[in-house]
């Protein structure tokens, strides 16, 4: 007998199911709608949610992030989530647009998660520095999630390198662990003592007279 789990899942827009991170096709369930998925130890099944009818069947991805989608099932017509995500590129820079743009016309849909990764470093780091290394990405013919991150990141070591280069004063060795605004930790302790002594000897006005 083998054991499994199962779990339900919506298809997505790219007419996968997303399982451990990674996606398989889910065909012919219509994309939005729900299915079955039965998770083995070395395959995945995906059935119809009502009749648990057989409508897919996958050997498990070794690794997350995998794509299990035959090329001809691959939809490449923009929907309305490609748009939104394209637009948001262009806001980044040019650069960044043209990069999600060729992604998307070389994987299509199942695409639109290195597209949104792509996307949302704008809410990390600069858009100069993120649309540089999309150019950069374009000219090295490199169109991934995990090459513009890293030029990316390398873009704004570079930055801060440069600004502690020119502003000495401001460099990580001129900072100290204790400023002298900052006292001593018994100080703070004596202070409460005397405010807490000072309220238990104050006269209750409770019940006084005016």
């Amino acid at each position: 007998m083998q054991y499994f789990t199962e779990m339900p899942r919506t298809v997505c827009d790219d007419s996968c199911v997303r399982v451990d991170h990674s996606s398989y096709a889910a065909r012919p369930a219509a994309i939005g709608s729900k299915v079955l998925v039965r998770l083995f130890e070395r395959r995945i099944e995906i059935r119809d949610l009502r009749s648990h009818a057989l409508l897919r069947t996958h050997a498990r991805a070794d690794r997350p992030g995998s794509v299990v989608l035959p090329a001809a099932e691959r939809v490449f017509n923009p929907s309305r989530e490609t748009r939104y995500i394209l637009d948001q590129a262009k806001v980044i820079g040019p650069h960044a647009a043209q990069l999600c743009e060729r992604l998307f016309a070389l994987e299509g849909r199942v695409g639109q998660r290195k597209l949104w990764g792509i996307v949302n470093l704008a809410k990390r780091y600069p858009n100069h520095l993120l649309d540089a290394a999309c150019a950069a990405a374009i000219e090295q013919g490199v169109y991934s999630y995990r090459h513009v991150k890293a030029l990316t990141e390398r873009r704004v070591a570079e930055a801060l390198a440069t600004l502690y280069a020119d502003s000495p004063a401001s460099s990580p060795s001129a900072l100290t662990q204790a400023p002298t605004l900052i006292r001593d930790t018994d100080e703070y302790g004596d202070l409460f003592t005397q405010i807490a002594s000072a309220a238990a000897t104050t006269p209750s006005l409770e019940g006084s007279q005016p």
